[in-house]
């Protein structure tokens, strides 16, 4: 799972940074997104300790901002910081008696990360929600409409593919077990998003 997240992710950036114009890129790109959503909310539910987690994420976005904004030219607020504001949230609803209060945080948040802008907005928040609360096949539907709204509003046409792993998360569960096993060394996996942005960046810099 997390060697699939950073290669469609890698690749998404390439393409971002050095193929705008072609499609293909972007398309692959948009598998990684759900699998960082459902990896935030399977660390979130297991960490054992909130603050470490929350530091972690931090700490990545902070390191990740300025390459972000080199490689893909963008002046925009990095996807690790649209995680930790969702993860942040998660933490406000498991304190939050479901109703009006909830409504009003999610609404909030959801604000924030489009006005600041933050990457995938409030988009990004909604996903994460879905894939915390949402279960089995009232995931997939969820996460379907979710596209289905966001293509219609924003002509989101690339983003359809990013349904292709939610389909093995809920269909597939053995498969994905079996991905979920070939683990990646952790200092991999939490420093992959600055480094690659770093080296895209300098390899933007040097190209211009």
């Amino acid at each position: 799972m997390q060697w699939i997240a950073i290669i469609t992710m890698l690749l998404d950036h390439i393409g971002a940074a050095f193929f705008s114009g072609e499609l293909i890129w972007r398309i692959i790109g948009r598998i990684a997104f759900p699998i960082y959503a459902y990896a935030l909310v399977q660390g979130f539910r297991y960490t054992k300790s909130y603050g470490k987690y929350m530091l972690r994420l931090t700490i990545i976005a902070a390191l990740s901002q300025l390459p972000y904004q080199i490689a893909l030219s963008r002046s925009g607020i990095n996807v690790v910081a649209t995680l930790l504001v969702a993860a942040l949230l998660l933490r406000l609803l498991d304190r939050t008696r479901p109703g009006i209060r909830s409504i009003l945080l999610i609404a909030g948040c959801s604000l924030l990360v489009e006005v600041l802008p933050f990457d995938y907005g409030a988009y990004g928040l909604l996903l994460v929600l879905i894939f915390r609360y949402a279960e089995k096949y009232q995931l997939l539907f969820m996460h379907v409409l979710l596209n289905v709204i966001y293509l219609l509003a924003y002509g989101w046409v690339v983003q359809m593919t990013s349904i292709i792993p939610t389909l093995f998360i809920v269909l597939g569960p053995a498969l994905w077990h079996r991905l979920e096993s070939i683990r990646m060394p952790r200092w991999l996996w939490r420093s992959y998003y600055p480094l690659h942005l770093l080296v895209l960046a300098a390899i933007s810099y040097w190209h211009v």
